[in-house]
């Protein structure tokens, strides 16, 4: 059964990802330098989570970013630096990062330093062992320039680990190399015509670091989802100060003032439009592709692209509060999270290392007695060491799951991190709310009925003032209605929302109840037995005057319409076409919503429910043996939302039903359920493809670099050849983990 809770209804988008409520408590992020795999990333974390305040540490290794959660009572941002410094690594500040030092070496140096090295292995290789003794040493001095000036922040990540008594895959790598360096030299002193592993020490340093250039490619791809989101919003704006327009650094904006922004300007703002009339492209945020038009009183967001026409806009929220902005760092938060399947590679990180260091010693000593050949020991020993991968296991899962998740927000759809993916991806059972999610939510006034003794226009005055406070979509349809007709209303009091019923009014001294037929059933109020009965599709809202001592008669009713979504259809055959099964679950009566669930081919309602029998029927599925996910877009659907194994808000609904969900649908449309669901069994596919990859990889490149399947296999792995081997293994997971990148909405 599922136990996840939901947080208050005060929150809004920013805290779907789960934010410490503890004053004290800040969260920073670090960039970490040195790591190069899992090991490094398992030591950075273990250093963090040591260091007293800290509440929670979660390195990622394809960001080389640390999020960490500390007590600022306790501990200091400098504080976690040093202790990520004491652990062998490097550590700065975000907003030191320009100005600190060591910094990461850029991408053109260190495919510079690839090439050319890669260059002098090739060379060195071709010579071979027809140089004359001065030759030989010229050659000598010539790799150890080379292999200090390439490989020297390798040496020195393996020995800041040394000295912290850790192992990492440099380590591997400068053992390789120190190894084969150290007997070539030797046998260059004693002249003896043995092998020399010259060419070997540079194309093992060559190919790392070229395998280094592909991944910091790779791995710029796959974070870019989040770098574009950054770039969508202005760094200036447009404001009206003393009736004057200027322009001001955004930071300088604040809440309440007036922007104005011309066609072909991106918002740089959250704000309502005080005046004129546009088309906005709001497609970056949510996956909407159609433009959508906007005039004064309706709300504009940061990042969107203004067409043709100028607007003034009211500020809302700017910089950091914007939509834009919480998107972005509900996205980079998700792609830092961690998904359960990467507990089998943490596990394996941990004694990768040391587990090969100690097969490279039974390869060396297997060797030595099975042939007395310290050349060909050498060579397997060497091979073995630089052959292993530990990065290829380290980012199986991490790659995939970034570069889905930004996929996702392209398509409007933000997956909350790598645990919530995999329960979307296991799913086998939908629950739909039907009112906003597989309906627009916007139902329509049909018709207005009075019953003896009121008239018409007065029960829609007095309704559309209990009801001009209400969120509920009936509510709006019922104000909608009496705007239309140029009805005027007061301030209605002791409003009281009866959640699945309806709500409870006094207007103009007058108690109004207005509400489904359970609700005037439960306060008692006799309603005509000669009233026709609604047709198909169409909801009705009781209207019934209070007449004193608690007593209510019936006043008359409203009839509304919702008209199905047009992507609802397609969203159910596509579910049902690959194997899982819907179910409708509304508070509506099962004469409003049977209709709906045909026309869209839902079998199975359960109409008439109240929240709480919204999750009593989540938890009947899920004792069925059902995984369960949840689509709504209400307050009623929050506790059902939490419930389910998979939650999916519709992005236009409360603030609830967002938080308590795994998945945020930004659109407003059925046709994200698909999306949500194709993306992450697609993105489960590529994280078993990587970890059975990488772990192939390794079980199968290891015993052939310890020459274990010779004689069978008449090739014994030279050293250069394993280290390609290990450059390409992490690069064909980052490559497989790509391909999410063009991977399209089953609805698109």
């Amino acid at each position: 059964m599922n136990t996840r809770v939901s947080g208050s209804a005060a929150a809004a988008v920013e805290n779907f990802s789960s934010q410490s409520s503890q004053s004290q408590v800040e969260t920073i992020v670090l960039h970490v330098l040195g790591m190069t795999c899992a090991a490094c990333q398992r030591h950075v974390e273990g250093a963090l989570r040591a260091t007293p305040g800290v509440v929670s540490a979660r390195v990622d290794l394809m960001r080389h970013q640390a999020g960490v959660e500390f007590d600022s009572r306790t501990t200091e941002p400098q504080a976690l630096v040093e202790a990520i410094r004491a652990s062998g690594y490097d550590a700065v500040l975000p907003r030191a990062e320009d100005a600190a030092s060591p910094k990461q070496e850029t991408e053109p140096l260190t495919g510079w330093k690839a090439a050319v090295t890669i260059g002098g292995g090739v060379a060195a290789m071709l010579l071979g062992m027809q140089l004359p003794p001065a030759l030989q040493w010229a050659e000598l001095a010539a790799t150890a320039v080379l292999a200090v000036w390439a490989g020297g922040p390798i040496y020195r990540s393996a020995w800041r680990a040394l000295l912290h008594g850790e192992t990492n895959m440099n380590t591997l790598v400068s053992l390789g190399t120190g190894v084969a360096f150290a007997d070539s030299a030797y046998e260059t002193a004693r002249q003896s015509g043995g092998a020399l592993y010259f060419d070997s020490v540079l194309l093992i340093l060559g190919f790392l670091l070229l395998g280094k250039w592909l991944e910091a490619r790779a791995r710029r791809s796959a974070v870019a989802s989040v770098d574009a989101l950054a770039r969508l919003q202005p760094s200036t704006a447009r404001v009206l100060r003393d009736g004057q327009e200027a322009m001001v650094a955004l930071d300088e904006v604040q809440p309440g003032d007036m922007v104005v922004i011309l066609p072909g300007e991106r918002v740089p703002v959250d704000g309502t439009i005080e005046s004129g009339r546009t088309t906005v492209d709001e497609s970056m945020l949510t996956g909407e592709a159609t433009p959508l038009e906007r005039a004064a009183g309706e709300r504009v967001l940061a990042g969107s692209v203004n067409y043709d026409g100028a607007v003034t806009v009211r500020v809302e929220q700017a910089g950091a509060g914007t939509t834009l902005r919480q998107i972005a760092r509900l996205v980079e938060q998700a792609q830092g999270s961690r998904a359960p399947m990467e507990r089998l590679a943490d596990r394996v990180s941990a004694i990768f290392v040391p587990v090969v260091l100690g097969l490279a010693v039974l390869t060396l000593v297997g060797w030595l007695f099975a042939s007395h050949d310290v050349g060909r020991a050498i060579a397997a020993t060497v091979a073995v060491l630089v052959i292993a991968c530990p990065c290829a296991m380290g980012l199986a899962v991490p790659a995939a799951l970034t570069v889905a998740i930004g996929r996702g927000s392209q398509f409007g759809v933000l997956i909350k991190g790598g645990e919530a993916l995999e329960r979307v991806a296991g799913l086998q059972a939908i629950a739909l709310d039907k009112t906003g999610t597989v309906t627009w939510g916007k139902p329509v006034l049909a018709s207005a009925t009075a019953f003896e003794g009121f008239e018409e226009t007065e029960l829609l005055r007095l309704a559309a003032s209990a009801e001009d406070h209400s969120a509920h979509p009936l509510a709006h349809a019922v104000v909608a209605a009496a705007r239309e007709r140029g009805l005027m209303w007061g301030v209605a009091g002791d409003v009281q929302v009866i959640p699945g019923r309806g709500l409870s009014a006094t207007v103009e001294g007058r108690q109004c109840l207005l509400g489904n037929e359970a609700l005037m059933r439960e306060w008692g109020v006799p309603l005509p037995a000669d009233v026709v009965a609604p047709a198909a599709g169409v909801t009705r809202l009781w209207m019934a005057i209070g007449v004193g001592n608690g007593s209510f008669i019936a006043a008359g009713f409203f009839d509304a319409q919702d008209a199905v979504r047009p992507t609802a259809r397609h969203m159910v055959d596509w579910l049902r076409a690959h194997g899982l099964a819907v179910e409708m679950l509304t508070g509506d009566s099962a004469s409003a919503a049977e209709p709906i669930a045909q026309a869209v081919g839902i079998g199975r309602v359960s109409a008439g429910l109240l929240p709480g029998d919204k999750v009593e029927r989540v938890r009947a599925m899920q004792q069925s043996g059902l995984r369960v996910g949840m689509v709504g877009d209400g307050i009623n659907d929050a506790a059902a939302l939490a419930q389910a194994d998979a939650g999916m808000a519709m992005g236009a609904g409360a603030a609830l039903a967002q938080e308590a969900g795994d998945v945020l649908l930004l659109r407003s449309d059925p046709a994200g359920v698909t999306t949500a669901i194709g993306l992450a069994r697609a993105t489960v596919r590529v994280m078993r493809q990587n970890l059975a990859w990488a772990a192939g990889y390794n079980v199968i490149g290891i015993p052939l670099a310890a020459g274990l399947l010779w004689p069978w296999f008449h090739l014994m792995l030279a050293p250069w050849m394993a280290a390609a081997a290990m450059a390409f293994s992490s690069v064909s997971v980052l490559a497989n983990s790509l391909r999410l990148r063009g991977w399209r909405a089953p609805l698109e």
